[in-house]
């Protein structure tokens, strides 16, 4: 349904979270590399249960690479603190690409400036950021709200 990014991974416990995610939502996980851990990661799989195995995943090399094999017309969003368009704004639509960064870093910086119209956040007070897998399971369920 739709597909969920993480570029540079770095907490295995996350990952096999927002594995599970995915698997519920038939949504497709996508890692770029590097990975701050193995796919072998006892942690990782601990987190993902024995769904692990089930959740459609893709490896990229890199951000481009992934972008690189998409269609024309693929929508990127690029989930940031540093946007003000909240993430309830937007219209997603079916095999919409959910960007996420690195748990202690977020997104590149020039993956942002290079894509200011496609960067939304999740409104937050009191805090400068939220667990990543929690960050993904707001946007990813509300996009999926919004298809049924």
């Amino acid at each position: 349904m739709f597909n969920v990014v993480l570029i540079e991974p770095e907490i295995p416990p996350n990952t096999g979270n927002i594995g599970r995610l995915c698997l519920a939502t038939r949504s497709t996980l996508h890692l770029v590399k590097p990975l701050g851990f193995s796919l072998d990661d006892r942690e990782l799989k601990r987190a993902g249960l024995d769904y692990w195995n089930e959740v459609r995943l893709q490896l990229w090399d890199s951000f481009d690479a992934l972008r690189n094999a998409q269609p024309a017309g693929t929508r990127y969003f690029f989930l940031t603190t540093k946007s003000k368009r909240p993430y309830y704004e937007v219209r997603f639509q079916k095999d919409d690409f959910l960007v996420f960064g690195r748990e202690t870093k977020g997104l590149p910086e020039d993956l942002l400036a290079a894509n200011p119209d496609n960067c939304i956040t999740i409104p937050m007070h009191g805090t400068r950021s939220l667990n990543l897998a929690t960050a993904v399971a707001i946007v990813l369920f509300e996009a999926v709200r919004q298809q049924r």
